[in-house]
């Protein structure tokens, strides 16, 4: 595969999948001027050069239920290979887990989780993240409010 250059036109593309994924390639080309064809093939270059990972509905939590929305700053004892992969391989398999971030500072990973109600996350902090190797340390935030929440990348 040749290196795509992210020119003016693929920055467009990519502005107009993120406001709207649904958007038909003849709708896309026309918002964007463009032929259908060039715009088809240049989206699909930038599927296969891995600048669109996926295309994906935003559902919104509360309507199915996930009322509450918790950040845990975790801090690991120690840092053997073992420990580490673990815990990412245990974030990874969590359902409720939706993002989970190795950071610099006072914590080694910040995870988002979003769960029913604090029964949920009480469940989730005492049954899986106490038992997991390594854990030393939760500090749990629990949002009052989404103030911005948004997937659009700033580019």
């Amino acid at each position: 595969m040749e290196n795509f250059s992210l020119d003016a036109s693929a920055r467009k593309i990519l502005r107009a999948l993120q406001e709207n994924c649904r958007i038909s390639v003849a709708e896309l080309a026309g918002k964007l001027g463009m032929s259908t064809t060039p715009c088809w093939r240049r989206q699909k270059e930038l599927e296969e050069q891995g600048y669109i990972k996926r295309y994906a509905a935003i559902v919104d939590r509360r309507k199915v239920g996930l009322d509450v929305c918790c950040y845990a700053s975790i801090s690991l004892a120690r840092h053997a290979e073992g420990v580490v992969a673990n815990f990412e391989a245990a974030m990874k398999m969590r359902p409720e887990v939706v993002d989970c971030y190795e950071t610099t500072g006072t914590s080694d990973y910040l995870v988002k989780i979003v769960v029913a109600d604090m029964d949920a996350y009480h469940d989730f902090l005492h049954n899986v993240l106490f038992r997991l190797d390594g854990v030393a340390q939760v500090s749990t935030s629990v949002t009052l409010r989404e103030v911005k929440s948004d997937t659009a990348l700033p580019f």
